[in-house]
C-alpha cells in the first residue's frame, strides 16, 4: 500500500516538472522572436538619421541636386619656369685676360651689342704681331709664286723650285687664315690691325638683349677661357617646364590645356598649352613636358617653381560638390533628404545614408555613382553639412543622439 502511494507521488512530481518546463519554453519563444525583430529593425535603420528643427538649423545643412557636369581627367604635376637654350647665354672670353672695365650689376637690362666689359691680355699683342708678320710674308710669297709660275711655264726655272714656292705660299696662306680666325675669336678688330693699330685690350659685347642674371667678375680679376663672366637671360620666351611621371605619359597629347600656379603666388591661376613632350625617360622615371604660357608677365622669372594640372580630356558625368561626399570605414557616402515628420510641436528631418563611388575630380566637384544603382537624379541631396549628419548617425541617428525614434 505504501509502495503504491510512493509511485503516485513520483508520477505527480514528474508531471508537475514537465508542465513547468513546457510553460518556460513557450514563454521564451516570443521573447526571442521579439529580440530578433528588434535587432533586425535596428540594423535596417542604421542608415537613417533624424534631426530636430533646431539640430537641422545648427548643422547648416544645404540641399541640392546632382548635376551633369563636364569634368576633366587631370594629371597633377610640378615644374619650373624656364627659357630655351638660345635665350640663356653665358659670357666668357676665349683667350682669357684681366678685367679692366665693367659696369654691370645683376638685374640690369642690356641690349644686343652693348659693351659689357673690356679684357686686357699681353698675348693679344703677340697675336697681332704674328698676324702682321705672316701677312707680310704671304704678300712676298704671293709675288714669288706668280714669278716662279711664269718661269716654269717658260721652262726657265726648275719644276722643283716652283713646287717649293707653291708649298711655302699655301702654308703661309693657311697660317694667315688661322691667325685671322684667332683674332676674330678673341674679339680683336681685323680691319684695325690691318691698318697697323695694335691693341692689348678687347671689348666684350652682349650677344642678345635681356637681363643680367649673374656677374662673376670684378675689375682687376683674371679670367680663364673657361670662366663664365656674366649670364644674360632673355625672358620674352619664358615657358613652363613640367615633370610628368612615366605612368601618366600615355595620357599626354600636344595641345592639351595646362592650369598652373606659382608656388610663391598660389592665389592666381594661369594657363598654358602643351607644346612638346619629351621622348626619353629619365633615371627618376619621368618625362619633361614643354608648355607655352598664354600670357607674359614681367614678374615671372626663370627658375620659379610651379604646381600644375594637365587636362587630358573631359566627359559629362553626374557630379556633386566634394563636401557632399563623406568617407568613413573605407567607403564613401552621401545623404538623401527623405521627409519632414511632425512630432508634437517639433519637426523631424529624416535623411538616408547612401553608399556611392567617386570618379573624376576637378576643382570643387566630384563624379558620384550609387553602389546599388539607385537613381540619384531628382533627389534632394545634402551638399553642405554632410559631416554633421555622419556624426549624428555614428552617435545613434536619432534626434536625441543616443536613442532611436
Amino acid at each position: 500500500m505504501k509502495f503504491q502511494n510512493y509511485i503516485q507521488l513520483y508520477i505527480s512530481v514528474l508531471l508537475l516538472v514537465l508542465s513547468l518546463s513546457f510553460s518556460s519554453c513557450s514563454a521564451n519563444e516570443p521573447a526571442e522572436e521579439a529580440t530578433q525583430t528588434d535587432t533586425s529593425s535596428s540594423e535596417e535603420k542604421t542608415n537613417i538619421v533624424s534631426l530636430t528643427q533646431a539640430q537641422y538649423q545648427n548643422a547648416g545643412i544645404t540641399l541640392g541636386n546632382i548635376e551633369s557636369r563636364s569634368l576633366s581627367s587631370n594629371i597633377q604635376v610640378n615644374g619650373v619656369l624656364d627659357v630655351p637654350p638660345q635665350n640663356l647665354v653665358s659670357i666668357s672670353t676665349p683667350l682669357g685676360g684681366f678685367v679692366r672695365k665693367t659696369d654691370l650689376l645683376q638685374g640690369m637690362r642690356v641690349r644686343k651689342g652693348q659693351l659689357l666689359a673690356v679684357i686686357e691680355n699681353q698675348d693679344f699683342i703677340q697675336l697681332q704681331q704674328d698676324y702682321l708678320e705672316s701677312k707680310s710674308k704671304l704678300e712676298y710669297l704671293d709675288l714669288e709664286y706668280k714669278r716662279q709660275q711664269e718661269l716654269s711655264q717658260e721652262n726657265v726655272s726648275a719644276a722643283k723650285t716652283f713646287q717649293q714656292t707653291t708649298a711655302d705660299y699655301k702654308s703661309m696662306q693657311a697660317k694667315v687664315h688661322a691667325l685671322e680666325e684667332r683674332m676674330r675669336l678673341a674679339g680683336l678688330s681685323l680691319s684695325a690691325v690691318q691698318q697697323g693699330k695694335i691693341s692689348s685690350t678687347v671689348p666684350v659685347y652682349a650677344p642678345i638683349s635681356g637681363y643680367v642674371a649673374d656677374v662673376n667678375v670684378n675689375i682687376g680679376k683674371f679670367v680663364q677661357p673657361t670662366d663664365v663672366m656674366f649670364t644674360i637671360i632673355d625672358t620674352e620666351h619664358l615657358h613652363v617646364e613640367l615633370t610628368v611621371f612615366e605612368k601618366d605619359v600615355p595620357s599626354l597629347k600636344e595641345g592639351q590645356k595646362v592650369r598652373y600656379i606659382l608656388v610663391n603666388d598660389p592665389s592666381k591661376e594661369r594657363t598654358a598649352e602643351v607644346y612638346l613632350i619629351g621622348r626619353q625617360i629619365s633615371a627618376e622615371r619621368t618625362v619633361r613636358v614643354h608648355a607655352h604660357k598664354d600670357t607674359e608677365e614681367p614678374q615671372m622669372l626663370p627658375g620659379m617653381f610651379v604646381k600644375a594640372v594637365i587636362e587630358t580630356g573631359g566627359r559629362q558625368v553626374s557630379s556633386l560638390p566634394q563636401e557632399a561626399v563623406v568617407h568613413t570605414n573605407g567607403k564613401d557616402y552621401i545623404f538623401i533628404y527623405q521627409q519632414a515628420q511632425k512630432q508634437g510641436s517639433d519637426t523631424l528631418h529624416v535623411f538616408e545614408q547612401v553608399e556611392v563611388t567617386k570618379g573624376l575630380q576637378e576643382n570643387e566637384y566630384v563624379e558620384v555613382n550609387s553602389v546599388e544603382n539607385m537613381p540619384l537624379q531628382g533627389k534632394q541631396i545634402v551638399t553642405k553639412g554632410a559631416f554633421s549628419l555622419l556624426s549624428h548617425l555614428q552617435n545613434g541617428g536619432s534626434a536625441e543622439g543616443e536613442h532611436e525614434l
